[in-house]
């Protein structure tokens, strides 16, 4: 069925990709967009980069020629930073922007850069050309793409894939400024990083035009067919049966814009393996995922835009072999004595859909975006009926549903060559379903089939902010703004957000800057719905709530403080520091509280988030190199809902003491490099942690997994006109010294089994233009 599924989405491609060839080549004809020379590496990557911007803070203010200059989505008055690691300005690129079609696209991007600021904040970002340049290029999933940032640490997928400065699952994405809204929590890459142009995480105190999610920002910017006209066919595999072909094609006609991406993957070991092995049991994946990206210019001053993608996935969950079974399970029906846990069939299918429609216009001093937003998303695990009454006491078939649509809202105004006013607003509407099903062991050791439990929940998200960015000085700028945020879910809530930061760059390369920010951020709808736990009284699934009831999930409310530095210290040389600090009310975290890999949310009472980060960058010429290192740390006291979900005794313990959260790592450190020569490249890249949460005897969270280092390997060339157009082939080592190490042990709040890092893998890959 993965095959046909597979075929099909290939077919589909090349039925899109003939049409649009077939169009762009009879607009050709007509005297078109002529596409770039043959050779061209890397169409118009560096035009898009940060260091090809070279404006004074306040472009705004500029004229319109110089907003045309193609850049990463990033405010202003931070054009003139040098660019992350490994990002080359590209020739090809520049001439690629002689395309009247990309010029006024150029146009366009500039245009809503001015829409939404990042005054105040860390960006961190990665080009086009530094996402090729990673161990795997783009074949690596945007969650390990994001570790090489300052402060994100390394998570299981059944826990997030990743943590942004010591937080659970507070990201929010957005696609070209469009807020991507949550799905159903599982352990899936909806994104996929071939269709990303450049792709940044946005730290700090954020201003008022971003709300809910406000850990980490991930900021992407998608792909243009008209500055990268032609298609690529891929091929990518190696160890533990991985296989991927890919397919893109992207092109203009007109004034029409286009660009799609379609891949499938599949491998066995399609999330972490729970033992040291070398190879993991049952654990094969398929997985099919689809982008397209399509633009339109309307007229001089309006843009349509639509973004559609598409994630189907299909998991089994690995085993652990010889784990006892519970001998005090009565086997009725002819049951046998005993189970292979090695043997336990468990599955978790995924699907994910969004798509997104934006209309933009630029008006006379000004901009606005609006936007219209959909998600579909669908969660399914399929237990082993048998194996995990022997082994957990209780099989859930278990599905969550999440249909959510959207109105966003962003404007800005320049009311002099000082003042810039932004205001917007975001409504959502979600509707969620959590179902489950369930046989227990009852008490007299008899089973019990048929436990049905099923919440469903129409919920509403409302959010509305203005700001005022001021330029004090030619140096100094303040951005100040506020936001109110309300939510009407399974509790109604909300809150008037202050916003306020400071940006100051007293000389040319040193850059300072400072920033206050409230933050309300709403749990995961479907993650948060309450259970009917009195369905499980006298059986082996059963649990209590405190004398005084569960609470239900509430909102996180949280101070946070963000100040920092950056330096140039000499010409391709940049270092940076930044410290943070949050005091937070109803922390909200996450958990695996069954077979399942769905997560369930519960709220600390108080809790204390800190932490430092120290960045440095290098670019010269071909080579380019970075370090990251950061020290933090969270800690909640007193869980005041969903209670049910914690042990007694831990609940206990943590109502009159500050614990770690799971997910708190102390010190995380990254690095890498990537040298160009002759079109050879040559990269390497590396995480570190101190390890995440682990009990003790007397103290939950109390201790930490040990400590490790995975470096990645990438060797890749590209022969210019190989085949009339370029080839690029490939060689990678994931995890180069084959490095044995845990992410999970099984033991901790919220934790459920034990997860390692992946052992060395060698991959080979060739992709080919046409």
């Amino acid at each position: 069925m993965a095959v046909s599924r597979v075929r099909g989405l290939m077919l589909a491609l090349c039925s899109g990709v003939s049409i649009v060839q077939a169009s762009s080549a009879s607009a050709q004809s007509a005297g078109g967009t002529a596409a770039p020379a043959p050779g061209a590496t890397d169409s118009a990557t560096g035009a898009q980069l940060p260091a090809v911007v070279v404006a004074e803070p306040k472009a705004k203010a500029a004229t319109k020629k110089v907003k045309t200059v193609r850049r990463a989505k990033t405010p202003s008055s931070r054009a003139n930073e040098p660019s992350p690691p490994g990002q080359e300005t590209s020739v090809a690129g520049a001439q690629s922007a002689e395309s009247p079609l990309v010029f006024q696209n150029n146009a366009f991007n500039a245009a809503r850069n001015e829409i939404f600021t990042q005054i105040g904040t860390n960006q961190y970002s990665f080009g086009e050309d530094a996402l090729r340049a990673l161990p795997q290029g783009t074949e690596t999933p945007v969650s390990k793409a994001l570790l090489q940032a300052p402060g994100v640490s390394q998570d299981s997928a059944a826990s997030g894939q990743l943590h942004v400065r010591n937080d659970h699952a507070n990201v929010q994405y957005r696609l070209n400024g469009i807020l991507l809204p949550d799905g159903v929590s599982g352990f899936s890459d909806v994104l996929e990083t071939s269709f990303i142009s450049n792709l940044s995480l946005v730290t700090g105190a954020l201003p008022a035009e971003y709300g809910l999610h406000t850990t980490g920002l991930v900021d992407i910017t998608t792909r243009s067919g008209a500055q990268e006209p032609g298609g690529t066919i891929g091929f990518y595999g190696g160890s533990r049966g991985t296989f991927t072909p890919s397919l893109e094609y992207g092109g203009s006609t007109g004034a029409v814009d286009y660009f799609f991406t379609g891949r499938y993957l599949m491998n066995d070991e399609g999330i972490e393996n729970p033992t040291s092995s070398r190879d993991a049991i049952h654990d094969h994946t398929d997985q099919e995922k689809g982008f397209g990206y399509v633009s339109a210019l309307l007229d001089d001053s309006t843009r349509l835009s639509w973004i559609s993608g598409v994630s189907v996935q299909n998991f089994q969950i690995p085993n652990t072999p010889g784990l006892p079974t519970d001998t005090a399970f009565a086997r009725q029906g002819g049951l046998p004595n005993y189970f292979n846990s090695a043997l336990l069939n468990e599955n978790q299918f995924e699907q994910n859909y969004y798509d997104v429609i934006a209309l933009q216009k630029k008006v006379e001093n000004g901009d606005y975006q609006i936007a219209y937003f959909s998600r579909y998303s669908d969660l399914h695990f399929k237990p082993d009926d048998t194996g995990d009454l022997f082994f957990n006491g209780i099989a859930s078939d278990v599905q969550r549903r999440s249909l959510l649509n959207g109105v966003q809202a962003d404007g800005s105004y320049r009311l002099n060559a000082y003042n810039t006013l932004r205001a917007g607003f975001t409504v959502s509407a979600e509707q969620t379903k959590a179902i489950s099903n369930s046989s227990v062991v009852a008490d007299d050791g008899s089973v019990e089939n048929g436990l049905f439990d099923e919440t469903s929940k129409l919920g509403w998200l409302i959010g509305v902010y203005a700001q005022d960015e001021i330029r004090l000085t030619d140096k100094l700028t303040l951005n100040a703004g506020l936001r109110f945020d309300q939510m009407y879910e399974y509790v109604d809530a909300n809150q008037w957000s202050p916003r306020v930061s400071l940006e100051y760059r007293p000389f040319k390369g040193t850059m300072l800057h400072a920033g206050y920010a409230r933050y309300f951020t709403p749990p995961p709808q479907v993650a948060a719905g309450p259970t009917n736990i009195a369905l499980f009284d006298g059986t082996s699934a059963a649990s209590s709530c405190p004398a005084a009831g569960c609470g239900l999930v509430q909102p996180e409310r949280s101070h946070y403080f963000d100040a920092g530095i950056t330096q140039t210290i000499f010409p391709g040389l940049e270092v940076g520091v930044d410290a943070y600090y949050k005091l937070a009310r109803d922390l909200l975290d996450d958990g695996q509280f069954g077979a399942a890999l769905v997560l369930d949310a519960f709220n600390y009472e108080k809790a204390v988030n800190k932490g430092i980060e120290i960045t440095t960058k290098y670019n010269w010429g071909n080579f380019s190199a970075y370090g990251n290192v950061a020290i933090g740390q969270q800690k909640g006291k007193n869980i005041i809902s969903n209670q049910f979900l914690i042990g007694p005794d831990d609940l206990a313990f943590i109502a009159n003491h500050y614990i770690f959260t799971d997910h708190s790592q102390t010190i995380t450190a990254s690095a890498g490099f990537s040298y160009l020569w002759d079109g050879t490249r040559l990269s390497i890249d590396m995480i570190y942690g101190s390890g995440l949460r682990t009990d003790t005897d007397e103290v939950p969270n109390g201790a930490s997994v040990p400590a490790y280092t995975q470096v990645n390997l990438g060797l890749s060339h590209e022969f210019a006109n190989l085949f009339g157009r370029p080839t690029t082939v490939r060689f990678d080592v994931v995890n180069l010294f084959d490095e044995v190490y845990t992410i999970r042990d099984g033991e901790g709040i919220g934790v459920f089994a034990p997860q390692y890092g992946p052992r060395r893998g060698y991959f080979v890959g060739v992709s080919q233009k046409f």
